[in-house]
């Protein structure tokens, strides 16, 4: 809503997910999972009324107007992931040297990738999970940053350097993104 002067969004609580907030950080629980995040900016105000969380800004400029649209969203991505999670969908290609990928800890350990004899590896954030079932990787989790992050430090420590991308197109690529899992 906007009036002279001042600008509203709302996001809505649904019944399955616990919102809490404590000075600026706002804490969702949820069935998935639970996500943290700092709402912090001088500006712009977030504050929670039983199930709805209100992001309010007085006289804003056109970057405060962006931010309370950032927030709302952040909002919502928080409580469907503590509600239902998110799914990355990877799949290993590759035509030359058969690869080897398996998870070690806080790491995704990939062997053998056009032919090297080093292994190359790609950190897995606290929060996101990654599982391997044959020539599919699946990262999931209830934040959305970190389980994208995740696939992106997957899909990075397979890039191809001094080789023809179009020849070689071997690696990790993500087939589908930010999905509800089944």
């Amino acid at each position: 809503m906007t009036v002279a002067g001042y600008l509203d969004d709302k996001v809505q609580v649904p019944k399955e997910v616990q919102a809490t907030m404590k000075g600026t950080e706002v804490t969702v629980k949820g069935p998935k999972g639970q996500v943290i995040r700092d709402f912090d900016h001088p500006q712009v105000k977030v504050s929670l009324k039983e199930d709805l969380f209100h992001i309010e800004c007085q006289y804003p400029r056109v970057r405060e107007k962006a931010l309370v649209g950032t927030y709302a969203a952040h909002l919502r991505n928080m409580i469907e992931g503590a509600g239902h999670g998110f799914e990355y969908a990877m799949k290993m290609v590759y035509s030359h040297f058969p690869m080897k990928i398996s998870v070690k800890g806080d790491r995704l350990v990939i062997e053998n990738f056009l032919g090297e004899k080093a292994p190359r590896s790609a950190k897995i954030l606290a929060g996101a999970k990654v599982t391997v079932k044959g020539n599919e990787v699946l990262v999931t989790g209830a934040d959305l940053e970190k389980v994208s992050q995740t696939a992106a430090n997957i899909e990075r420590a397979t890039r191809i350097r001094g080789f023809d991308p179009r020849v070689f197109q071997d690696g990790i690529y993500i087939v589908e993104k930010a999905r509800r899992p089944q």
